[in-house]
């Protein structure tokens, strides 16, 4: 992520805070407020993701992971040739259980006793 991007995305965030509508503008006087240079281009873009985006939605999704696999499935089959029938996706692997780590509470005492 580049600081141009960083800075716009901060700045859209400050201005979803404060209840005020992001536009390109607005982050852009933000963005120059703080004395960063960035391309001019990505308040632009990051104000037009937002107008077909929920910020809410955005900060919620974070860190799901649910996008990766739906991407990597998708990208073979749409590099298929012409008439040709995409072959099947692979089936998911599946979730390897990973051993339940130990609260303090199982030990018989907390950081707070």
């Amino acid at each position: 992520m580049s600081i141009g991007e960083q800075a716009c995305s901060l700045a859209a965030l400050i201005l979803y805070d404060d209840g005020i509508p992001i536009t390109a503008e607005k982050i852009s006087t933000l963005v120059k407020a703080s004395k960063i240079s960035v391309e001019s281009y990505w308040a632009t873009l990051i104000a037009k993701l937002l107008e077909k985006r929920s910020v809410d939605d955005l900060i919620l999704s974070v860190g799901s992971g649910g996008g990766g696999a739906a991407v990597a499935v998708a990208t073979p089959a749409a590099g298929g040739a012409g008439g040709a029938a995409p072959e099947a996706a692979p089936a998911a692997e599946e979730k390897k259980e990973e051993p339940k780590e130990e609260s303090d509470d199982d030990m018989g005492f907390s950081l707070f006793d």
